[in-house]
Formats: structure tokens, C-alpha cells, sequence
């Protein structure tokens, strides 16, 4: 049997293990039910004498205990052996230690090893339509809103210390703009109530002169007080030169009354060099106010103090927002500078006409729901070797998309032509034995008719090819085919090629029996005088069939003069009755009654 003095130090031992049993639990339970975030911290090695196991012992200390009283550093020198003594060991550091993220601050709080540092704050990050403008918190390959693929665009909201940014744009700000007494809110209004005593003829801001009719004509009959109009276009088709003969057209208030200001603000040119154009368009108008700035509030608080009739953006994509994510021409700055100008409009009753730039697919560019914001959208058209430019809408609340607007450019600027249906048309040369392949027919556009001519050349004994201009490929094949298998003409030993007069295009099925006979006419070597002309669609069993609005097309051949018409048999019955002057109507069932009727001697 063990002696007294023997057992002590096993006594000692235990003891002290069943002390420190239930700090240990406890360790063990803070540890697992804590999300923690360990940071290495730096520390220092330090070795000391243990008097109770009469050892040296190894101690990791971090630098931050520096900064603790001489006690806390040693906890050991300044307690007692016993019970004491635990304390020492829970500060041990040979292999560092953890702490709870939500512990108190302070050197106290801290321990030596690995530490917590909080979460730094992050960036919000959404995903942007570039089509449609929907956004969404995460990247899912399309656009679940539209369904387009490869559309969404990354941007992240930068956290700047409670500024607006982002989407978000102050009301109160935006109320700061607008003048006086327009900010007030208004209760529901019957609609009995909204139209009494309203003259819709005289609602309108009606623009004088053949230029103000074609504008009027694509906007539905006049400008409409409070609306937000974009006009797009590619570079250099004149957008700014429409804009700024309709700014001095609605300064010189000719039908509307007194002159009153227009603001024409520009934030690609100088205000030099929009008078230089001006000058060269012969505009001298005391009320048309030009200016050059970029900042949206600058531009609506220069707008408060001049009582505008109208107020005119050079372009959307060049201004921008104080507060609001991104540069000039991003999609949240577009979106809410939009936005802004269409509570200013609506709420001033001031019309606001907006320029936008294209993408290289021709669309407008910024986001989608800059078109569905707006009240109009109108594209202006031209080729590059043309002087003709044309002006539709695609978007209109207030009238028609189905108008067209035909304009000329010319040094001093856009000119209205009296006849456009006539644009396309080349010199005539009747009866002619070297033109053989040529063929008339009317097209439409919208609600504007034009008549357009179609040559054919059929050359036999060279490598058999097609070639097609202006005309659907698809198109011409199949009317090949048909003339081939219903009329039974051997076009298989010829090279074809087709082309549209004066660089338009063939996108309607009016157009195929014109197409027929130009084919036929030079295959055939019989030159059609050029006062005829072809109306109607071919069927794939060589049949006629009618098109829409033939009494509107009919009509406008008549009024050029031309003295017979081609069209289906159905088109020549509802035609019957109707005065065409001298223009003669000869109806045709099938390809074959065509050739019989044209290509003959008379």
C-alpha cells in the first residue's frame, strides 16, 4: 500500500481534472453552436516555470495582450495554486483559441490565436435586361421576364454611405424641379368630367407649312400638350436637323398664337455650332433658346424660369442624374432621367421630344423600357446614297402607326415632298425594244402609297445563277418556280436577276405579279409600255389573288396617269362602279391569261 506522501501528487492531479471537466464542456458547447470567422492574428512564443509540475512550459501570446496590465499578462504569477489556478489554464495559448462574434469590444474581448473580424459590407449586384430593362437578384441565361437570351448585364450598386444610387431616385428631388403649383396631388376625375369643354380639333399644337403637315401626319395630326416623344435614327440620317425645324417652327407659334419659348438643349455640340446650323438652315427665330449642358437638374431648373412651349433633349443618351448609378448613357441613368422628364412633362404640360441613338442591329439603344416609358416613338429612315429620308412611328398613343412622313434633304435642310408616291420612279422610256424587263407596281407603307418599278434580265447560255436586289430571295424563287411548272416557260437554262428601282424594298406580296411580268418580259424579249401596270399575289398554282386596299393602290396609278391597270379577277369586281378616269382595269385569273393579254401584238 501507497504511502501518504505518495498519493498526494495523484490526488493533486485529479482534482485538478475534475475541475476543469465542466469548463471544458462548456467550451465545447459555445464552440459548436457559434458561427465563427477565424483570422489569423499575429503572436509571440514565450516560455515560463510551472512551480507545481516543477517544468518549463510553452506559451503562445497574441500581440494584442501587449496592450493588458502586467496581471493579465501573467495571470499565473499573481495566483494562487488551487482552484486559482484554472483561470491560468483557460488563458492558455500553445495552440490558440476562439472567440464569439458577438462578444464585447475591447482589448477584454479579444484573444490570442485566430480572432473574428466582422463582415464587411457588400456590394449589391443585380442583373439588367438590357432589352426590356427587368432585373433580377442572380444570372439565369436569359431574361425571365421577355425570354431573350444573352440580355442580361451585370451591374452592381456600389454601397456610397446612404446616397442615392442605384435604382432609387428621390421624389422629393425630382419635386424640387418642377415649377411651382405642379406638384400637387390630384384625386380620381370622372371621365365626363376630363372631356367637358374640350375641343380635341383644337387640342393639338398644329405645325404650319408642307414640313409641319408631314410631322403632323406621323404624330397623328398635331403635338399633343404634356407628350414625350423619342425620335431615333442612324448617325448622320438628320435627326437634330428634323429637331431643330420643328423647334422653330413651334417658337414661331404661326396658328397657335404669340410666339413662346422653345429650349433646344444639346449635350454632343456647343451652342456655337448648333447656331452655325441654324444659320445654314435659315432659322432666326427670337424664341427658340439654345443650350448646352448634360445634368438633368441644371437642364428642368433653366426650363422653370422660360414659361416653354416645348422642350427639346439632344440626345437622352448623353445626360445623366446626380445620385443615380453609372455614367451617361448606362441603363439606370437612361431609365431615370426618362423617367424624370416625364413627370416634368406630365406635370407642366409641356411636350418633350427626346433624341436616341441606335445600336448596330438598328435598334434604340439603352434599355427596353425606355420605349415603353415614352408616349411616341418615331425612327427616321434613309439609305446612304439617298436624299430621301422617311420618318414613321413605331409607338404612338395619341394616333396611327400606319403614317409615313416623306422628306427630302437638302443643304438647308428637310423638305417636304408634295408627291411621294412618285420617289422611286425612273425616266420612262415607252415602248421601248432595249428595256425590255421592266414592270410598274404600287406598294404600301403604312398608309402612304409608292410606286415602284421592277427590272428582270434573263440571260441564256451563262452559269446558271440568281441574283436578287431589293426582292426576298425566297420570294423570287418561288415565282421562278411557279412560271416554270403554271406558265411553262424554260427558265432553266437562264441566269436571273431581279432588282428594285431607286434602292427600295419588296416586303409585300403585292408586288409578285409585277415581278412575273418583268421576268416574263425579258425572257420572252417584249418590252411592256410603261404606262401599265401589275397588282396583285401568285399564288403556287399560278393563281391571282387580291391584296389589301386595292382601291387606294388603283387609285394613285390613276392619278399618275397610267392607262391600264392589271389586277386579280376578285379585285377588278369590287373595283366596279368606281371612277378611275381613264385608267382601264383588266382582270386576269392565272399567269397564263397575264401572258395572253400583255405579251401580244396588237
Amino acid at each position: 500500500m501507497l504511502s501518504t506522501d505518495m498519493m498526494r501528487p495523484f490526488q493533486t492531479l485529479y482534482n485538478r481534472t475534475q475541475f476543469l471537466a465542466p469548463q471544458i464542456r462548456k467550451l465545447y458547447k459555445s464552440f459548436h453552436s457559434t458561427e465563427y470567422r477565424f483570422v489569423k492574428e499575429p503572436s509571440t512564443v514565450s516560455t515560463f516555470f510551472d512551480p507545481v509540475t516543477g517544468g518549463i512550459l510553452t506559451r503562445r501570446v497574441a500581440e494584442s495582450e501587449h496592450t493588458e496590465t502586467e496581471n493579465e499578462k501573467n495571470p499565473i504569477s499573481s495566483k494562487t495554486p488551487g482552484s486559482d489556478y484554472a483561470d491560468g489554464l483557460k488563458d492558455d495559448r500553445s495552440y490558440g483559441s476562439v472567440m464569439k462574434g458577438n462578444l464585447g469590444s475591447g482589448s477584454g474581448s479579444r484573444r490570442a490565436g485566430f480572432g473574428v473580424s466582422k463582415k464587411k459590407s457588400k456590394n449589391k449586384t443585380t442583373w439588367v435586361c438590357s432589352d426590356c430593362g427587368y432585373n433580377d437578384g442572380q444570372w439565369w441565361g436569359y431574361c425571365r421576364e421577355c425570354k431573350s437570351v444573352g440580355t442580361m448585364n451585370e451591374f452592381t450598386e456600389i454601397d456610397n454611405g446612404g446616397k442615392t444610387s442605384g435604382f432609387q431616385v428621390s421624389e422629393n428631388i425630382v419635386r424640387s424641379w418642377l415649377p411651382k403649383g405642379s406638384t400637387g396631388e390630384a384625386g380620381p376625375l370622372r371621365l365626363t368630367d376630363v372631356n367637358r369643354g374640350v375641343n380635341h380639333l383644337e387640342w393639338r399644337f398644329p405645325l404650319p407649312g408642307l414640313f409641319g403637315d408631314e410631322v403632323s401626319r406621323v404624330l397623328g395630326g398635331g403635338l399633343v400638350p404634356g407628350s414625350l416623344v423619342l425620335i431615333g435614327g442612324d448617325p448622320g440620317v438628320g435627326k437634330s436637323t428634323l429637331m431643330l425645324q420643328i423647334a422653330a417652327l413651334i417658337a414661331e407659334g404661326e396658328n397657335i398664337g404669340k410666339p413662346a419659348p422653345v429650349l433646344y438643349v444639346s449635350g454632343e455640340e456647343s451652342v456655337e455650332q448648333i447656331g452655325n446650323r441654324a444659320d445654314r438652315m435659315d432659322i432666326n427665330t427670337d424664341e427658340l433658346f439654345l443650350y448646352s449642358s448634360t445634368d438633368i437638374e441644371d437642364i428642368l431648373g433653366k426650363a422653370h424660369g422660360l414659361s416653354l412651349r416645348a422642350l427639346i433633349i439632344d440626345s437622352i443618351q448623353t445626360v445623366q442624374l446626380t445620385g443615380v448609378t453609372g455614367s451617361a448613357g448606362g441603363i439606370y441613368q437612361v431609365r431615370e432621367c426618362t423617367a424624370a422628364l416625364l413627370r416634368f412633362a406630365k406635370k407642366t404640360n409641356v411636350p418633350v421630344f427626346l433624341i436616341g441613338h441606335v445600336t448596330k442591329s438598328g435598334d434604340i439603344a439603352g434599355p427596353r423600357v425606355l420605349e415603353h416609358i415614352v408616349d411616341a416613338v418615331l425612327y427616321m429612315e434613309g439609305e446612304q446614297y439617298s436624299s430621301h429620308r422617311l420618318l414613321r412611328a413605331f409607338k404612338n398613343r395619341f394616333g396611327s402607326t400606319d403614317e409615313l412622313g416623306v422628306f427630302e434633304m437638302s443643304p438647308t435642310g428637310l423638305k417636304a415632298i408634295t408627291n411621294p408616291s412618285e420617289i422611286f420612279l425612273s425616266e420612262e422610256h415607252s415602248d421601248s425594244e432595249v428595256l425590255a424587263g421592266l414592270a410598274m407596281t404600287v406598294i404600301m407603307d403604312g398608309s402612304r402609297t409608292f410606286v415602284i418599278q421592277i427590272q428582270a434580265l434573263c440571260a441564256p447560255g451563262i452559269s446558271l445563277s440568281k441574283q436578287v436586289n431589293g426582292v426576298q430571295a425566297g420570294k423570287a424563287n418561288l415565282i421562278i418556280s411557279v412560271l416554270m411548272k403554271q406558265a411553262g416557260l424554260k427558265l432553266q437554262s437562264s441566269a436571273i436577276f431581279l432588282n428594285v428601282i431607286g434602292g427600295a424594298t419588296l416586303n409585300e406580296t403585292a408586288g409578285d405579279l409585277a415581278v412575273a411580268a418583268a421576268i416574263c418580259s425579258s425572257f420572252l424579249e417584249f418590252p411592256i409600255p410603261s404606262n401599265v401596270a401589275f397588282i396583285g399575289e401568285i399564288g403556287l398554282g399560278g393563281e391571282l389573288r387580291m391584296v389589301p386596299k386595292m382601291e387606294k393602290r388603283v387609285g394613285t396609278v390613276a392619278k399618275l396617269g397610267y392607262k391600264k391597270c392589271i389586277v386579280p379577277n376578285l379585285a377588278k369586281k369590287v373595283l366596279q362602279g368606281l371612277d378611275f378616269g381613264e385608267l382601264e382595269i383588266l382582270g386576269c385569273s392565272n399567269l397564263k391569261d397575264v401572258i395572253n393579254n400583255v405579251f401580244v401584238k396588237s
